[in-house]
């Protein structure tokens, strides 16, 4: 598709807004039934299903920056991405309603959410981030899948025959849902991207403010997108779920594929700015699940006055 007119780039971001919305609905529907048929927790559904689809889009943005245009742009993606991760998607989430916590999210998951982030800045604080850092990566990501399919035979076992009795059966339609949903988030975001990109390329910007600003506000609506329908349908363990399986994925997976394909230079900007605001804001979700059993509205302003600042900071 042709960029550049200001029409183009209207209808690209029309579209994209739409289809995200679509995407959402379907996905939240899907997995909140098949999480249903299958017994398990939205929490769980959120922080493995979903989490790892909507992190599609970081995966597909980073892997063709990487290989197209910079790992610069596919870097500042992912740390920009687990950004607005915390301050945005939660943020607006709590605002629409206080999020409920899981203790199997803040007990099993949560830790590997802090672990990959220093894992993240402590390979990337030598300005490279190799293969042999990627494959470490990817060995959490494993460790990390043990553990939650380990509490998924768990919660099977509990089961009950009684309760298994009512437990409605798995419909292929729920399955269409979630595969359509995914499809329909990874391409509205991927058109809200272009749109985005093309404009502040015109502009002069750099890389590594494309990737930290619109590629990682681009590749995290969907998340935003399926965590505020669950919001405001009252589902907000599926939210937290979703944004600390995504934030897990992006750099066990994504990173720890890309480095893998191509070493990913770390520029002493983003050592010296972006990886301290990225474990900054993984600090204060932790505190402020750790404080108490939900994240409020005061805690939701919080989040999203502290991404805005963040925002502020990296303008040039």
């Amino acid at each position: 598709m042709l960029l550049g007119s200001p029409l183009t780039e209207l209808l690209l971001l029309a579209g994209g807004a739409a289809l995200l919305y679509a995407g959402a609905e379907l996905l939240v529907t899907g997995a909140s039934d098949l999480a249903l048929a299958v017994g398990l927790k939205a929490s769980t559904v959120g922080v493995t299903v979903v989490a790892f689809a909507t992190t599609a889009p970081e995966l597909f943005v980073s892997l063709l920056g990487a290989i197209t245009v910079s790992t610069d742009t596919g870097l500042g993606a992912i740390v920009g991405s687990n950004i607005a991760n915390i301050g945005l998607v939660l943020g607006i989430s709590a605002l629409i309603r206080p999020l409920d916590i899981s203790r199997t999210v803040f007990e099993r998951h949560v830790p590997f959410m802090a672990l990959a982030a220093l894992l993240l800045v402590g390979l990337g604080w030598d300005g490279r981030i190799g293969a042999v850092d990627g494959v470490l990566l990817l060995a959490t990501l494993v460790a990390f899948t043990v553990v939650v399919m380990r509490r998924v035979q768990q919660t099977q076992s509990g089961i009950s025959a009684a309760e298994r009795a009512e437990m409605p059966d798995a419909r292929l339609r729920d399955v269409a849902a979630v595969v359509g949903g995914v499809v329909a988030l990874v391409l509205g975001s991927r058109w809200l991207v272009e749109g985005g990109q093309s404009l502040l390329s015109a502009a002069g910007f750099t890389d590594i403010f494309i990737g930290l600003t619109v590629l990682a506000l681009g590749t995290s609506l969907p998340e935003l997108a399926a965590s505020v329908i669950a919001a405001i349908r009252g589902e907000a363990e599926f939210s937290v779920g979703n944004v600390v399986g995504s934030n897990i994925y992006n750099i066990l997976a994504v990173i720890g594929i890309v480095a893998v394909i191509t070493p990913i230079s770390v520029s002493p900007g983003v050592r010296g700015f972006e990886f301290p605001a990225l474990l900054a804001f993984t600090a204060l979700l932790v505190g402020l699940m750790y404080r108490g059993d939900r994240i409020s509205r005061l805690d939701g302003g919080v989040l999203v006055v502290g991404y805005f600042a963040f925002i502020f900071l990296l303008l040039p």
